[in-house]
């Protein structure tokens, strides 16, 4: 190959790369070339010409006269990024030591579910004896069910990073029964909790998931796409506020999450003591 030639063949990939990011930033899930093509800065054609050759690979379906959405190819692609999760046993001790910093609260690691909709995961935990009777969930339960985003503070901190047609269908959903007494209800209060998860860099909630219990919650983010949260929640009475050690523990605690996510890698050297 000449040396020309490598040059062009770069070139496509880098148009190839934009086509597909622009379905990530773009309101709605179906986008026409002459949408793409202004959103990329291509032409008509090229853009054209990739969403056609991409439909072989799954890569894009076309939905509709001129309309293409991401197929099951992009899916994939996600998925297999996920395989490269951080290894556990060193990732459960920072729960572990995020829980020491709160002086014996509930941690929760959550993760956006790849399948049925919008909604969160709970991957791992640190609770100590507890038997999660007093939130009106079993451990099982919590590591089993998908739960709504527009719950708890775990939920909010993925939910204010997530792309708007996404939260709007969020919103539409009505808060589940087993939500507790402080629960927002109101669209108008919801979306202003989302702004202040943006500016503040986390949730902090009061006795959403459960009567009686506060929490605080941050994002984890692979390469700026959120990931997932970090959560903890504590009895109301037991934290008035958040002291700056927790807030710092747990900035440190998804900085960690976020560089070994993003990268690809996980060891005991990319922790550190919170």
């Amino acid at each position: 190959m000449t040396k020309s030639g490598h040059r062009g063949g770069s070139n496509h990939a880098v148009r190839v790369f934009r086509v597909q990011r622009a379905f990530t930033e773009l309101e709605g899930q179906v986008h026409g070339p002459g949408e793409l093509a202004e959103a990329t800065g291509l032409d008509d054609s090229t853009v054209h010409r990739i969403l056609q050759s991409g439909i072989h690979d799954g890569m894009f379906v076309r939905e509709g006269r001129g309309l293409y959405r991401l197929g099951p190819g992009a899916a994939r692609l996600g998925l297999k990024s996920l395989s490269h999760a951080p290894n556990t046993e060193v990732a459960h001790g920072v729960l572990e030591e995020l829980r020491e910093a709160t002086d014996g609260g509930l941690v929760f690691l959550f993760a956006l579910a790849p399948f049925g909709g919008a909604r969160k995961q709970c991957l791992d935990m640190a609770v100590g004896d507890s038997d999660l009777a007093e939130l009106g969930i079993s451990r099982r339960a919590l590591l089993t069910v998908f739960q709504s985003l527009r719950t708890g503070a775990g939920g909010r901190a993925i939910l204010a990073h997530l792309p708007e047609v996404i939260q709007e269908a969020v919103l539409a959903e009505p808060p589940p029964v087993e939500a507790g007494p402080g629960v927002f209800r109101d669209k108008g209060t919801l979306l202003a909790s989302l702004k202040a998860v943006r500016e503040q860099g986390m949730a902090v909630e009061s006795e959403e998931c459960a009567a009686g219990w506060n929490g605080l919650a941050v994002p984890i983010r692979w390469d700026g796409l959120i990931m997932g949260s970090l959560a903890v929640l504590t009895p109301k009475d037991g934290v008035p506020h958040w002291p700056s050690r927790v807030l710092r523990a747990f900035e440190l605690a998804a900085e960690a999450f976020s560089e070994a996510g993003g990268h690809g890698a996980w060891s005991s050297e990319t922790t550190s003591s919170f």
